[in-house]
Formats: structure tokens, C-alpha cells, sequence
């Protein structure tokens, strides 16, 4: 039986034109894209909304009825737990949830699985806000700032994030070693935003981070990133 959505209030403004599908609301951002490509890696059946910044969708009050938070992406998942829809946000928190519902990418139980969702936190807590803070001040409005200090704080800081990541790839295909896991698809979106969209690969001296870079090419190589990069 599909799950009638109509109780949620983004679908309003979204409507599902194919409700049994999970519903994604998002952008081709760093994090936006983390989900697609795991829908894409996954092989669930899903249907994109664009949430425009630009006509500021994502304060528009049926998407804070979903998420309060104001951040794409969010999803709605028809056939949540016990069967019931599911609302969620955080990207973070839906990749764990899409692992776990599927059964791909995270172990299920046991060390790895603790140690996959540990370098997940790596991403959300320091990757994803420090390259994010290095494009405000290399490429969008910081950049006026006469003061480079803050500026030069971001680059320092990403920096040494890139040489953790660096190190640690050294001798292994993906961040878990042979396994490819949501990690992944959490960090290398973030790496490939900072040197391109940003422009800030010079600025970091990208070059000397050789894994960093490899497994990167190998990421954006996979099919269903190549797909998931696209949505909506």
C-alpha cells in the first residue's frame, strides 16, 4: 500500500507525483550531493525537489515543516521504520539511515561500523565547516575582506585536515581500507568542491595531497557519483 504524504506539509509546495518513492528535497551542494549519491550507489527508488536558494525555498515554512533547521538535504521516506513515513534531516544522519535501510555501505555491527561513522564525524565536524568557511573568505563576499587573517586561520585548517586525510589513505583504496562506505561519499564531495567550485587547490597546496587526490579521481570515476552529482 502507498503511504499517503498529503499529512506532510512540504508536499504542498513538492508534490510527490510518485509517493511509494523516497522523497529527496535538495541542491548539487557538497552535502546536498552526498545523498544522491548514495541513492545512487544504493539502487533506491526516489524522486528530487529542487529547493531554490535563490527564492529562498528553504525558509519557506512547509520546508522548515520538515526541517527546522533550514538546511538542504532533507528526505521523506514513505516506508520509514515499522512502515510508517519517515522525515529527516542532516546528511549525515541520512546516510547512516539509507546504510542501515539497505544494507550497503556501513557495516551493520562491529568495529567498522564505528570506526566508518568516525570518520563520517571527521567530515561534519571539520571538513565540511572548514572548507565551507575557506570559500566564504577565498571565493564569495569574505573575499573583500582587507584582513586576511581570517582567511589565512581557514587555509591553515584545511591544510592539516587534508594532511590527515592524506596520511591515512596512504596504503588504502578508500578511507576504510578495500571497503567503499558512506565516509567516503561524505568527504570527497567536500574535497572536490574546495578545488574546484572554490578555486582554493592552489591556496592549499593541493598538489602535495597525492592520495587525497587519488582517491578522489577513483570517487568521481564511480557511475553513481557521476549521477548522484547531478540531482536535482
Amino acid at each position: 500500500m502507498t503511504a499517503d504524504l498529503r499529512a506532510f506539509p512540504i508536499t504542498t509546495k513538492w508534490p510527490a507525483l510518485h509517493p511509494e518513492r523516497l522523497q529527496l528535497y535538495s541542491l548539487p551542494t557538497p552535502n546536498g550531493v552526498k545523498v544522491s549519491i548514495m541513492l545512487e550507489e544504493c539502487g533506491l527508488p526516489y524522486e528530487a525537489h529542487q529547493v531554490s536558494f535563490e527564492t529562498g525555498d528553504q525558509l519557506s515554512p512547509e520546508f522548515l515543516s520538515l526541517n527546522p533547521n533550514n538546511k538542504i538535504p532533507a528526505i521523506l521516506d514513505p516506508d520509514g521504520p515499522g512502515g510508517a513515513p519517515l522525515p529527516l534531516f542532516e546528511s549525515g544522519a541520512i546516510l547512516i539511515y539509507l546504510a542501515d535501510k539497505t544494507g550497503r555501505l556501513l557495516a551493520r555491527e562491529g568495529a567498522a561500523r564505528y570506526q566508518t561513522i568516525q570518520w563520517l564525524m571527521f567530515q561534519m565536524g571539520g571538513i565540511g565547516p572548514m572548507f565551507g568557511q575557506l570559500g566564504f573568505f577565498h571565493k564569495f563576499a569574505g573575499r573583500e575582506y582587507e584582513d586576511k587573517r581570517p582567511r589565512d586561520r581557514y587555509v591553515a585548517e584545511s591544510r592539516r585536515l587534508l594532511g590527515v586525510l592524506d596520511r591515512h589513505l596512504a596504503g588504502r583504496d578508500w578511507i576504510m581500507g578495500e571497503a567503499y562506505t558512506i565516509a567516503d561519499i561524505a568527504t570527497f564531495p567536500w574535497v572536490r568542491n574546495l578545488i574546484g567550485y572554490y578555486g582554493a587547490g592552489e591556496l592549499v597546496g593541493f598538489a602535495e595531497f597525492t592520495q587525497v587526490q587519488r582517491a578522489l579521481d577513483a570517487f568521481l570515476a564511480r557511475p553513481a557519483v557521476q549521477r548522484g552529482l547531478a540531482i536535482p
